[in-house]
C-alpha cells in the first residue's frame, strides 16, 4: 500500500494540464482566460508592496505609453529583451520587416535608459534562412548609438537535431552598452580543475589557484551550465514556449546592475524577468502586449510570494478559474 505522501505525489502527477502553447493558440483558450485579464492594452498593475510596475501595451506603437510610464522612474540601468523571433509569430513577414520592427523599440529603450546602463537581448539564428534574423539585427544595432559589449552563446542541453547536420543547442544573447554600466563579475558552480599557469606578482611566480578569487569558474561568454526549462522543472510556465530560465536571467541582473536598481523588459511573457528582480531585489518595470501574458506575469510574482515556489510544474496560472482534471490513483 502507497503511504499518504506517495499517493499525493502520483496524484500530482497525473494532472492533465489542459494549458498548451498559448503562441500557437486558435483563439479558443484566450476567450477563455480573457475575462479573468486584470489589465487592458495601455493599463498599468501597480505592485502593492511597491516594488514593480507591469503593462500590457505595444513596444512599438505605444512608445508614448510606455515613456511616460518610465517618466515616474529613476534611470533604468538594465533592459533585458527577449522578444519573438520566430517569424511565423508575424505571418512570415520579411526579414527587413522584422527588422524595422525591432528598430522602433529598441529605439524607444535607448530613450528610457540612463546614461550608464546595459542591453541584453536574445535572438535566433534560423540556419536553414541564412541565420537570421541575428547579422541582421546586428548590422541594425551598429547604427545605433548602442556599443557592442559581447556575444554570448547559451548551451541548451535539449535541441533539434537531424541526421544530415549538426545538432542544433545554442541560443544567442547579444550583449550592448550605453555609456559605461557596472560590470559585477559572476562565477558558475564548475569548480576549477586546471592548474599550473604561472604569473609574476610582486616579483613572485603565481599559480592560478592562488590568485583566483572563487574555487569555481568566472562566467564567460558560453553558458554550459544553465538547465533549459522544462515541464519537469518547478519553474515551467504551463504555456509559455519561449520560457528563459531564472539562473541566467539572475546572472545577467547580478553582472549588469546594483541592488535597487530598476530593470525593464518590454516582453514579459512568462515574467522571468519580473521575478528574477523579485528574487535579487531589484525593481522591475515590464511590458507585454498581451493581456494573458501580463496576467500571468502578475499572477507569477503573487504565485512566488504566497508559496514560495518559482512556477507552477504540472498545473498552471489559470488552474483556480479554468480547474485541472484529476484522474484518481489507486492506493493499494
Amino acid at each position: 500500500m502507497l503511504n499518504r505522501d506517495a499517493a499525493r505525489f502520483f496524484f500530482n502527477l497525473m494532472k492533465n494540464n489542459p494549458l498548451p502553447r498559448l503562441d500557437l493558440d486558435d483563439g479558443a483558450i484566450r476567450k477563455k482566460l480573457l475575462p479573468f485579464c486584470r489589465l487592458k492594452k495601455n493599463e498599468l498593475w501597480r505592485d502593492p508592496d511597491g516594488k514593480h510596475t507591469i503593462g500590457c501595451a505595444d513596444a512599438t506603437d505605444d512608445a508614448g505609453f510606455i515613456e511616460e510610464v518610465f517618466g515616474e522612474t529613476v534611470g533604468t540601468t538594465l533592459a533585458i529583451f527577449d522578444p519573438p523571433y520566430n517569424l511565423a509569430v508575424f505571418e512570415r513577414q520579411s526579414v527587413a520587416e522584422y527588422i524595422d520592427w525591432c528598430k522602433k523599440w529598441v529605439d524607444s529603450c535607448y530613450k528610457i535608459l540612463a546614461d550608464d546602463a546595459a542591453f541584453y537581448i536574445w535572438l535566433g539564428a534560423d540556419q536553414r534562412e541564412h541565420f537570421q534574423p541575428l547579422p541582421q539585427f546586428m548590422m541594425m544595432m551598429a547604427k545605433t548609438p548602442f556599443k557592442a559589449r559581447s556575444f554570448i552563446t547559451w548551451r541548451n542541453q535539449r535541441g533539434y537535431g537531424t541526421q544530415k547536420n549538426w545538432m542544433a543547442v545554442r541560443q544567442e544573447l547579444l550583449y550592448y552598452v550605453k555609456g559605461e554600466p557596472v560590470f559585477n563579475v559572476q562565477y558558475t558552480d564548475i569548480p576549477k580543475i586546471l592548474r599550473g599557469y604561472y604569473k609574476e606578482v610582486n616579483g613572485q611566480l603565481t599559480e592560478n589557484m592562488e590568485r583566483s578569487r572563487s574555487t569555481n569558474i568566472r562566467a564567460g561568454n558560453v553558458w554550459v551550465d544553465i538547465q533549459q526549462v522544462f515541464y519537469r522543472m518547478e519553474e515551467n510556465v504551463n504555456g509559455c514556449y519561449a520560457q528563459k530560465p531564472l539562473k541566467a536571467i539572475e546572472r545577467i541582473i547580478r553582472a549588469s546592475s546594483n541592488e535597487n536598481d530598476t530593470v525593464t523588459d518590454f516582453f514579459s511573457h512568462s515574467g522571468t524577468t519580473l521575478l528574477a528582480c523579485e528574487r535579487t531585489n531589484r525593481k522591475c518595470v515590464t511590458f507585454d502586449i498581451d493581456p494573458v501574458y501580463a496576467e500571468i506575469t502578475i499572477r507569477r510574482l503573487e504565485h512566488y510570494r504566497a508559496t514560495g515556489r518559482t512556477g507552477w510544474q504540472n498545473s498552471h496560472p489559470f488552474e483556480r478559474e479554468l480547474g485541472i482534471e484529476k484522474k484518481p490513483v489507486a492506493v493499494f
